[in-house]
C-alpha cells in the first residue's frame, strides 16, 4: 500500500513538472491608459508622447509589454471632447490623461471613478477640476501650467521686444472657459503697463481670417495668442496672417515659437508630459488621485524666433536675446 501511494505521488509530481511552462499561469494585467487631447498633432511617436511614456516606464509600464494607450483627439473641436471622453470610459481604461481644461472637464463629467491626470491646465482650482492643489479630492490630479499666474508676463516681454507697444490684441475662443480668466489677467497687466487691450474671440477659420484685418483697423501693434486646442489647430493660418500684416505674435510655450511665433514663454511642455507619465504610473500602481497633490511648473522657457523677427523687419534688443533660453535662427 505504502509503495502504491508513493508511486502515485511520484506520478503526480512528474505530471506537474512535465507540463509546459506557463500552462495555467495568469498573464500579467495589461494596463490601459486613455489619452484625451485636442490638436491631433501629438502622435504616438511625437516628442511629448515620448516624455509621457518615459514617465510611465519609470513607474514600471512599457507600451507594447504591459501597457496599451488609447489615443483620442478632438482635432481642434472642443465640442468633441464629451463624446471622446465617454468612449474612453466605455473602453474601461484604467487611467485617463487629459490635455487642457476642456478635455479634463469632459473626462471629469464622464466618470467619477476612473483616475484622471490633467496636463497643462492654467487654473485647476478656478475651473473646479480639483478642490485645491494640495488636496485635489475626487478622481482628478496632475500637472498644472498655472498659466493664470504668468499670462501678464507675456505683455512685459512684448514691451521689451517690440518698440512703440501701446495697443495689443489677444486671440481667444469662447468655447474654452479656461481662457476668460487669462484674458482678465492680461487686462490687469495691460492697464498697469499703460497698454490698451483688444480681445478677439474666434470659433473657427472664418473668424480667424477676419480677425487680423480687424486688429489692423484697431491699430494693434502686436497680438497675444492664447493656448487653446482650436487655436493651435489653426496655428499656421494665424501666424501667417499676422506675419504678413507685420503683427508680432506673443505666445505661450516653446512649441508656438517653433511653429513661427515671434516669442514663446511658459513652462516646459516636455517636462509637464513627463510628470504626467509619472502621475499615470503611480495611479496604475494603486495611488489615489485625492492623495496626490497637483504639481506646479518649476521649469520655464523663453524662446525667440529670429526668423520671424526678420520677416517682420524687427530687431530684438540684445537685452531680450540675452534672457532667452533658446533662439531660433
Amino acid at each position: 500500500m505504502r509503495f502504491a501511494r508513493l508511486a502515485a505521488l511520484a506520478l503526480v509530481a512528474l505530471t506537474v513538472f512535465a507540463a509546459p511552462i506557463g500552462v495555467g499561469a495568469q498573464p500579467a494585467k495589461l494596463a490601459r491608459v486613455g489619452w484625451l487631447e485636442g490638436e491631433g498633432v501629438f502622435t504616438p511617436t511625437g516628442p511629448l508622447t515620448t516624455e509621457l511614456l518615459r514617465g510611465l516606464r519609470e513607474q514600471g509600464y512599457t507600451e507594447g509589454q504591459n501597457l496599451a494607450i488609447e489615443y483620442r483627439s478632438a482635432e481642434g473641436r472642443n465640442e468633441a471632447f464629451p463624446t471622446l471622453a465617454a468612449e474612453l470610459v466605455r473602453l474601461k481604461v484604467d487611467v485617463i490623461v487629459a490635455h487642457g481644461a476642456t478635455a479634463t472637464l469632459a473626462a471629469k463629467q464622464a466618470t467619477t471613478t476612473i483616475p484622471i491626470v490633467l496636463v497643462n491646465v492654467g487654473d485647476p482650482v478656478g475651473q473646479k477640476l480639483v478642490a485645491s492643489l494640495a488636496r485635489p479630492g475626487g478622481n482628478v490630479t496632475g500637472v498644472s501650467s498655472q498659466a493664470l499666474d504668468f499670462a501678464a508676463k507675456l505683455l512685459e516681454l512684448a514691451r521689451r521686444a517690440v518698440p512703440r507697444l501701446d495697443r495689443v490684441a489677444v486671440i481667444t475662443t469662447p468655447t474654452n472657459p479656461a481662457l476668460a480668466p487669462q484674458v482678465r489677467n492680461l487686462e490687469t497687466g495691460a492697464a498697469a503697463l499703460g497698454i490698451a487691450l483688444d480681445s478677439f474671440g474666434v470659433a473657427g477659420l472664418p473668424e480667424i481670417q477676419q480677425t487680423v484685418p480687424a486688429m489692423m483697423q484697431k491699430g494693434d501693434h502686436a497680438v497675444v495668442v492664447l493656448p487653446d486646442h482650436l487655436i493651435w489647430f489653426h496655428r499656421a493660418q494665424i501666424l501667417e496672417l499676422a506675419t504678413r500684416s507685420r503683427l508680432p505674435t506673443i505666445c505661450m510655450f516653446k512649441v508656438w515659437a517653433e511653429a513661427g511665433c515671434l516669442l514663446g514663454y511658459g513652462p516646459s511642455l516636455a517636462h509637464m508630459w513627463y510628470q504626467a507619465g509619472v502621475f499615470a504610473g503611480k495611479l496604475l500602481n494603486g495611488a489615489k488621485p485625492a492623495d496626490l497633490p497637483v504639481e506646479q511648473p518649476t521649469k520655464f522657457e523663453l524662446v525667440i524666433n529670429l526668423k520671424t523677427a526678420k520677416a517682420l523687419g524687427l530687431t530684438i534688443p540684445p537685452a531680450v536675446l540675452a534672457r532667452a533660453d533658446e533662439v531660433i535662427q
